[in-house]
């Protein structure tokens, strides 16, 4: 009890226990090892993951993992933590710009080593597609004091720039990733905080343990399963041998394989431990050999595409994150989602001047000028509640259909492709949504969207025919969306005429509904189609 009242003394948290019951409600789970470490942790800040999306590896791994601590105590030689459990989802739908500490990867430690009470900070997962991240630069220095509220530093995502801050007084005792660190895996620890000013120099040659390891020792089954287990499976698992090079000539000699297969292996230098044998009884035969070779010489022209001629001249441009992760679904998106395209052309002139009467009543009144993609996000929204089969999307089990009409808009910068969104927008007006679109344009070109600004759509439009002039395209879809909708640019065109003159010249636009087969058939696209294509030949019917 001495030793127990000693460390409760020691660290300020615990001295606080009775505010936090006060002000945060939480539950304090006091822990002690056969070494005498304890532990704290917070219920609320478990709820603050689950609300997030942190999602536990098994049920509530957290209180799992304090009760296994509790009865057992921490492996002899490690940290005793209390670590938020890292989650398979990530933030979803996170409504502000600042991530505070508590939702960050966190583990509190008091090491048998020697070192006083510390907290380590993980890089944290902040949208759906996000697994690594970097840190575009420190606001606080090595031994500053850092207060709630404060900005610790801002995080890169793959798609925003976000600022995290600190929830609890101390000290920050070492940044672990400096300004410009890369590919940050989610998880990875990036600083460690202290309580108390003087522990701030125990830090200086810390080094993190491995996240991999900390998690799977953290998440473990049990303490009584012992890891000898695993070993003693290996000397009775196949016969097909280990490939070690210091033993590599006794290996082979162990192997069974037969004399032709031997000698082909020998004039290639083909170590025979390397190759799993077909034969009986796992025998290496002369066809093993020719496999293995056969897929060696494979494998050298696929690493030789990568290499440029020595002779060009060129530039690597690193990818950046937003890339990877566009890159990684649309591949997901073209493999996975049986595409089919419908095109339609629609006349535009009725729009254009409905769009020149609108304009002139916004300047009048001090507002935004109304674009032809605004009409084309209103069109498109109506059309979606009117056909409402191609605002859904398929899931293994049903295909779900909304009844929110979220439309995600297509933005070009510099950093990549963005699709923030436009909420609701059958039940907005045309200033509303002209308004909307060109806030989030221009946060997704200041790298400044919020994960509520681009999550939750149910389609998406994207067009490059006002600002490209392309005529006609097909867009891959963006999943989990079952439609998108390209819009070419407007051409002028000789149509007949039904009054005293032969022929007349009207303005059509070519709009492409990219469909999802699985859930949308063909006469419900074309149908979707139709109604798109009344509303723009009849802009009038979209203010009714």
């Amino acid at each position: 009890m001495a030793y127990a009242s000693r460390i409760i003394s020691h660290s300020k948290k615990l001295r606080n226990a009775p505010n936090l019951l006060r002000h945060e409600q939480a539950l304090l789970v006091r822990c002690f090892s056969f070494s005498g470490q304890p532990s704290v942790g917070k219920r609320d800040e478990i709820r603050r993951f689950n609300c997030h999306g942190y999602v536990t590896s098994e049920g509530d791994g957290v209180t799992k993992s304090f009760i296994t601590k509790s009865l057992f105590g921490a492996p002899k030689g490690r940290d005793f933590s209390t670590t938020a459990v890292k989650g398979g989802n990530s933030i979803a739908g996170l409504g502000l710009n600042k991530l505070s500490v508590s939702q960050v990867l966190l583990r509190r430690g008091f090491s048998s080593s020697g070192l006083p009470p510390h907290q380590e900070i993980g890089m944290p997962s902040l949208s759906p597609t996000m697994t690594e991240g970097n840190i575009a630069r420190w606001l606080k220095k090595e031994g500053e004091k850092v207060s709630p509220g404060e900005v610790l530093c801002e995080v890169e995502t793959d798609k925003a720039t976000v600022e995290m801050e600190c929830m609890e007084e101390g000290y920050l005792a070492k940044i672990v990733r400096g300004d410009g660190a890369k590919e940050i895996k989610v998880g990875e620890v990036i600083a460690i905080t202290v309580e108390e000013e003087e522990d701030i120099s125990k830090f200086k040659d810390y080094t993190p343990s491995a996240p991999d390891a900390s998690s799977a020792a953290d998440t473990g089954p049990s303490v009584s399963t012992p890891p000898q287990k695993e070993v003693a499976k290996e000397p009775v698992a196949s016969p097909e041998p280990k490939v070690s090079k210091p033993s590599e000539a006794s290996a082979e000699d162990r192997v069974f394989a037969s004399p032709l297969a031997r000698n082909l292996a020998e004039e290639n230098k083909v170590s025979l431990s390397s190759i799993k044998g077909t034969g009986p009884d796992g025998r290496i035969v002369k066809a093993d050999i020719e496999d293995y070779l056969a897929s060696r010489s494979k494998e050298a022209p696929a690493k030789a595409k990568h290499a440029a001629p020595a002779d060009v001249d060129y530039t690597d441009i690193p990818h950046s994150q937003i890339r990877k992760v566009t890159a990684s679904r649309l591949l997901f998106a073209k493999q996975t989602i049986p595409h089919y395209y419908l095109t339609v052309d629609s006349c535009v002139d009725n729009l254009m001047e409905l769009r020149g009467q609108l304009n002139a009543l916004q300047e009048a009144s001090g507002g935004k000028r109304i674009s032809v993609n605004d009409l084309v996000l209103k069109a498109a929204a109506l059309a979606l509640r009117k056909v409402p089969q191609c605002n859904s999307s398929w899931t293994d089990e049903c295909i779900r259909q909304f009844h929110n009409v979220n439309i995600n808009v297509a933005v070009q910068t510099e950093k990549g492709l963005f699709t923030p969104v436009i909420r609701d927008a059958d039940k907005k007006g045309l200033s509303t949504i002209a308004d909307e679109v060109k806030q989030l344009a221009q946060k997704a070109k200041d790298g400044g969207l919020k994960p509520a600004d681009y999550e939750g759509g149910t389609f998406t439009v994207s067009n490059l025919g006002g600002p490209f002039g392309i005529k006609q395209f097909c867009a891959i879809i963006n999943p989990p969306q079952s439609g998108i909708l390209a819009i070419g640019s407007a051409e002028k065109r000789v149509v007949p005429s039904s009054g005293p003159e032969q022929y007349k010249f009207a303005s059509f636009m070519s709009a492409t509904l990219s469909c999802d087969h699985r859930v949308i058939d063909g006469a419900v696209g074309a149908e979707w189609l139709k109604a798109f294509k009344g509303y723009i030949e009849n802009p009038e019917s979209m203010l009714l």
